[in-house]
Parts: C-alpha cells; sequence; structure tokens
C-alpha cells in the first residue's frame, strides 16, 4: 500500500511554526523532567516496593490522574476525535462505561488484591490456581499486548501528530520522544510515572479546554453541531454511494443492535467484558491503585479518574466533529486519490481531524501548548506501559530463569528490559509506516475483542466462585484463546472494504461486531472454565484463603513484596502515620465491606501503606456517598445522549 509510505518523509505544516511555540515546548519538556527527578528523590527506589509500587505512598489525586492519563494516551485523542469526526458521539460510551468498572475495581478487586499480597496480575492467578503455566501465558500475553497494541498506537499517532503539526521527520520526532520517556521512566520508577501523570493531566485538560472553547465558537456553539455536522459533505465524492454521508444517528449514543456502527447492546455488554479486563486485570491500571496509601485513597483515586472520563465527549470527541464540519474536503474525504493526497492513507483522513484544528485554529504559544499535550499523552501511556511491562518481566518471568536473584538485580533488570521495549519500538516505526491508519485501528479492536474476554472470564470467576480450579481455568484459556485467533486470522484475511467496493467477507466477521463477539467469547471461555473445574477436583484450602471476594480476611497485613534472597534491610519504611484506623470486624462480606470499615490493624510495626483492608470509617462512607453521586451523574449523561 502506499498509504503508509507516502508519510515517510518530512511534510510542510500548514502554519509556521514561530519562537513562541518552541519556548512553551521546552518549558514543558524541562518541567517535566523536573517533576520526574523530583518525585524519584521522594520515594526510596532501591528497594523493589519502592521501584515497582512507588513505596506503596500514593495519595488518590495523582492515582486518580495516572489512572485517567494511563489511558489517554495520544492515540486515544486522536483516535476518539477521528471516530467522532467519522460517526458522531457514539464512542462517548467507550469512555463512560469505565466509571462502573472502576468502582468495581477500587471496591471488590482491589481489597482482594490487597489480600492476596501480590504485585502483579499472574502472580495472582498462580496463588489462586497454583501451577506455574497460566502465570507464565498470562505474562508472555501481557507483554506482547503492550508492546504490539498500546505502545504501535501510540507511537503511530503521536508521529503522527507531530509530522503533521510540525512538519519534523516521522523518526526524528518518535525517537526524541521515546529518549525522553524512558529516561524518567527507567531513573524513577513508578514514583516519577504516576507524578507525571498528574501534571500531563493538567496540561492536557487545559489545553484541550481552550481548542473545544475556540472550535465551538467557530460553529456558533453547541446548538449548531448537529445541524452543521450532517451537512458536512466533501465536495470530491464516489458516485452511487453513501459513505461520504455523515451518520443520522450521530448525535445519539444508543444505536441500533444489528445496522449500527456501535451497537447498543455491544457498547452496553461486550464493552463491559473488554473494560473489566482492561481496568481491573491489567498490569499497567491495577499497578496505579495498588500503589494508594490505604484502601480509601486507591477508592478515591478511581472515583476521580471516572469523573476525569467523562471530559472527552466534550473536550475530545466534539471538536473532532467540528473538525469535520469547518474542513469537510480534508477530514471527511472518501476517494482513495483524494485522500491520499491529503494525509497519506487511502481509506480516509479521519485521524487528521484532531491535528487539523490544531494548527488551524490555535495562536502562536497556545499551538505549542497543545504539541505539548499530545507530547505528554503519549509519554503518559508510554511511560505506563513501560514501567508496567519491566514489572512484569521482573517479577514473573526473570524470576522463573534466576530464583536466586538478589534484589539489585531485579532492579536492573526492569531497567534493561525498558531499554529493550524502547529497541522495539523505534524498530516497530516502519512497519507503522507500512499500515494504514484505517487498518491500525481495526488491529487494535480485533486484538482487543480476540484477546482479553478470556482473561476477564478467567479473573471473575477466580474472584467470584470458590470452586473454580487450575484445570478449569487453563484449559478454559486455551479454548478461548483458539476462538480468538480463529476470529481474529478471519479479520486479516478479509479486511473492511472501501468505499464502493462489494462487502463479500464471510458471516462471522461481516455480521457479527466485535463488541457481540467479546460478550460471545467471554461467556464460552466462563463456561468451559465451569464445566471442567467441577469434573475435576476442588481448589486446596491455600488456594482460597485471602484470595477470593468471600474469604478475604479483614485486616491481614500482606507481605513486601518477596525477595529473591530473604536478606534483611530491604524494606523502606514510610514515615508518619497511617491514615488507616481500628474499626470493628466486618460481618455481611457485601454492605458492610462496602460502606464500613473492616477488621483491626495487625498487632506489631506500623502497616505499610495499603497493607491491609482497615478503612477509617469517616472516610470509607465519604467514598461510598462519592461514588452514588458519581453514578447518577453518569446515568444522567447516558439518558440525556441516548
Amino acid at each position: 500500500m502506499m498509504g503508509g509510505n507516502s508519510t515517510a518523509g518530512s511534510v510542510t505544516p500548514l502554519q509556521p511554526f514561530n519562537v513562541a511555540d518552541i519556548i512553551v515546548i521546552v518549558a514543558y519538556f524541562v518541567l517535566n523532567v523536573a517533576v520526574g527527578i523530583w518525585s524519584s528523590c521522594r520515594v526510596n527506589r532501591n528497594t523493589l516496593t519502592g521501584y515497582f509500587l512507588a513505596g506503596r505512598s500514593m495519595a488518590w489525586w495523582p492515582i486518580g490522574a495516572s489512572l485517567f492519563a494511563s489511558s489517554e494516551g495520544s492515540g486515544l485523542f486522536i483516535g476518539l476525535a477521528g471516530t467522532g469526526a467519522a460517526g458522531g458521539i457514539a464512542v462517548a460510551g467507550f469512555e463512560w462505561n469505565a466509571t462502573y468498572v472502576l468502582l468495581v475495581l477500587a471496591w471488590v478487586f482491589v481489597p482482594v488484591y490487597v489480600s492476596s499480597g501480590i504485585v502483579t496480575m499472574p502472580e495472582y492467578l498462580q496463588k489462586r490456581f497454583g501451577g506455574e503455566r497460566i502465570r507464565m501465558y498470562l505474562s508472555a500475553l501481557s507483554l506482547l499486548l503492550s508492546v504490539f497494541t498500546k505502545i504501535s498506537t501510540d507511537l503511530y499517532s503521536g508521529a503522527l501528530f507531530v509530522q503533521v503539526c510540525l512538519g519534523w521527520n516521522l523518526y526524528l520526532s518518535t525517537v526524541l520522544m521515546l529518549v525522553v520517556t524512558a529516561l524518567y521512566t527507567i531513573a524513577g520508577g513508578l514514583a516519577a510515572v504516576i507524578y507525571t501523570d498528574a501534571l500531563q493531566t493538567l496540561i492536557m485538560i487545559i489545553g484541550a479546554v481552550v481548542l473545544a472553547v475556540t472550535a465551538f465558537s467557530k460553529i456558533g456553539g453547541y446548538q449548531n453541531l448537529a445541524e452543521a455536522y450532517l451537512k458536512a459533505v466533501p465536495a470530491k465524492i464516489i458516485p452511487n454511494t453513501t459513505c461520504h454521508l455523515p451518520r443520522a444517528d450521530a448525535m445519539h449514543l444508543f444505536r441500533d443492535p444489528v445496522s449500527g456502527d456501535l451497537p447498543w447492546t455491544g457498547m452496553t455488554f461486550g464493552l463491559s467484558v473488554l473494560a473489566t479486563w482492561y481496568w481491573c486485570t491489567d498490569q499497567v491500571i491495577v499497578q496505579r491503585s495498588l500503589s494508594a496509601k490505604n484502601l480509601s485513597h486507591a477508592k478515591a483515586g478511581s472515583i476521580l479518574a471516572s469523573y476525569l472520563k467523562m471530559l472527552p465527549l466534550g473536550l475530545i470527541i466534539m471538536p473532532g466533529m467540528i473538525s469535520r464540519v469547518l474542513y469537510p474536503d480534508a477530514v471527511s474525504c472518501v476517494d482513495p486519490d483524494e485522500c491520499i493526497r491529503v494525509c497519506g492513507s487511502e481509506v480516509g483522513c479521519s485521524n487528521i481531524a484532531y491535528p487539523k484544528l490544531v494548527v488551524e485554529l490555535m495562536p502562536s504559544g497556545l499551538r505549542g501548548l497543545m504539541i505539548a499535550v499530545m507530547m505528554a499523552a503519549l509519554m503518559s501511556s508510554l511511560t505506563s506501559v513501560f514501567n508496567s511491562s519491566s514489572t512484569l518481566f521482573t517479577m514473573d518471568i526473570w524470576r522463573k530463569i534466576r530464583r536466586n536473584a538478589k534484589d539489585r538485580e531485579l532492579l536492573l533488570v526492569g531497567r534493561i528490559v525498558t531499554v529493550v521495549l524502547v529497541a522495539v519500538s523505534v524498530v516497530w516505526i516502519p512497519i507503522l509506516q507500512s499500515s494504514n491508519s484505517g487498518q491500525l485501528y481495526v488491529y487494535i479492536q480485533s486484538v482487543t475483542s480476540c484477546l482479553a474476554p478470556p482473561i476477564t472470564a478467567v479473573f471473575a470467576l477466580a474472584v467470584f466462585w470458590r470452586r473454580a480450579n487450575e484445570q478449569g481455568a487453563f484449559w478454559g484459556l486455551m479454548l478461548g484463546l483458539a476462538l480468538g485467533l480463529a476470529r481474529m486470522g478471519l479479520e486479516f484475511a478479509y479486511p473492511s472494504p472501501r468505499c464502493g467496493v462489494p462487502d463479500g467477507r464471510p458471516f462471522l466477521v461481516k455480521d457479527v461486531h466485535y463488541l457481540h463477539f467479546a460478550l460471545l467469547l467471554c461467556t464460552l471461555t466462563a463456561g468451559a472454565v465451569v464445566g471442567i473445574s467441577l469434573l475435576s477436583g476442588p481448589p486446596a484450602e491455600s488456594q482460597i484463603k485471602n484470595l477470593t471476594w468471600w474469604t478475604i480476611s479483614r485486616g491481614r497485613l500482606p507481605p513486601e513484596i518477596p525477595p529473591a534472597s530473604a536478606s534483611a534491610g530491604t524494606r523502606s519504611p514510610r514515615g508518619g502515620k497511617e491514615d488507616s484506623q481500628e474499626g470493628a470486624p466486618g460481618t455481611c462480606p457485601c454492605m458492610d465491606f462496602f460502606c464500613s470499615p473492616q477488621g483491626a490493624t495487625a498487632e506489631g510495626p506500623p502497616a505499610k501503606a495499603l497493607g491491609d483492608t482497615t478503612e477509617a470509617p469517616f472516610w470509607a462512607r465519604i467514598c461510598c456517598i462519592n461514588a452514588v453521586i458519581l453514578m447518577c451523574v453518569n446515568v444522567f449523561c447516558y439518558a440525556y445522549f441516548a
């Protein structure tokens, strides 16, 4: 395909880039590195908990900001705006669905993970089921998903943005961002990642608000958006087709379950399966919640992240739609020759919707701020993946190869893995250039919907069903993998046809939406796990105690990350009083656990942060009240736009 290669060199930026923009970008980079260095100095990075879990000392606000920033990479900035330009507001469902799953993470999954005393997700499955094969399979799968979905999309879209705005060479801009990103990830560990995420979240929101206000003022306000969007048609169209026309249901969140591009059934049920995998079982996200001082901070972080996830509709998706209104010939092109001329991709140019707005609408200085926002989004996402992937490799794979490795060796390996990931990312750039943007988006969606649902099913059953055992979990994962790979193979063999080309794909690909397939795959995997578990022996008591929702002990202290050798002096005690207080032992594992403190603090030395599931009664109730308010806001927004 010519599409990717035509963007390889540098391009002429749409507007001249001046000194004010350069000053803003340089100031941003200096501030970012300074925050990374400052945060690194606050935590003892030479212990495993210090480097990988930020000393388990994080407050709620950087956790919430980091959860949001980790999920809002530049791929989502460009992808959400592009999908908004192409199809309207329905894609906001991907963001708003996260509200409920984030609450499930903080109120259900985090207490189980804390009680079990784990650092990585595969480690939890190993404790819950025993054996090595599930843990190794999940570690390898998570690393592959990280490198080839998260890193690749963010690199492509971030480099595309910088190239459109600055006219820089694609390689130069990507390598520069990778180097700066890797420097403070390697130097600082998780504390650097979380504090720089908080800074970048602030910059992202300020920049996006400025651009959104400017864009809305250009079309005369929100009330004119729907009417103007439906008239946004390119001058050059393909005769006898309708693909140049905006969707009639563009302003509706819920769409037809059969003919809709994002059917409401899939966006409600299928998306919940993918969201549960991402928010409750994915290393990148859970690692942030596990670094909290205590359970109340983890809950408050989830609530803050949920509120922030309500913003992209107004700040990213609708500006993408406005970009189509203002520049229909570029953003909504359908003729392959015209699209190659505009953005170098035959399948459409909706991905340039957000960069186009920035370079056309923003004044000098503010344009530099928005470039900084895009770099922030890219670097935030990359730092999250780099740090979490190195944790995964060090704890789950390297320890199997070198069982007697000292702490110093494990820390060194974690940093080396980050360097290797950077190298793989740079090598991946030419492959990304040869893929056109349309196929890359489909590729990400298909990989996630084909590989994630079995993991969701196994984790849900591990937490909520005591009878689930290793045999059932492993063979359920294998069945899910086989079915998922079969569907993925069909999608690659039969890609979506271009505008005006007849659709000759098989039924399973053409008529079964990927979100519906995700729900189907999760159900089949769960059925296999239940059936095989019932046909084989029950798990041992040691594989249930403190490891399921029904059996976690309230107030138990998990061990530090166990060092490879039982060497003393690896702990780094944190000064100051603990936020958790003593409370009465809970009686009902459901209501008591949700809205009242659990258990008494264990005797002995002061608890390590997030070392138990106790909560101060006042803060436990405050978190519950806020969670109820959050759900009311979310339901109102769904109802208003449905």
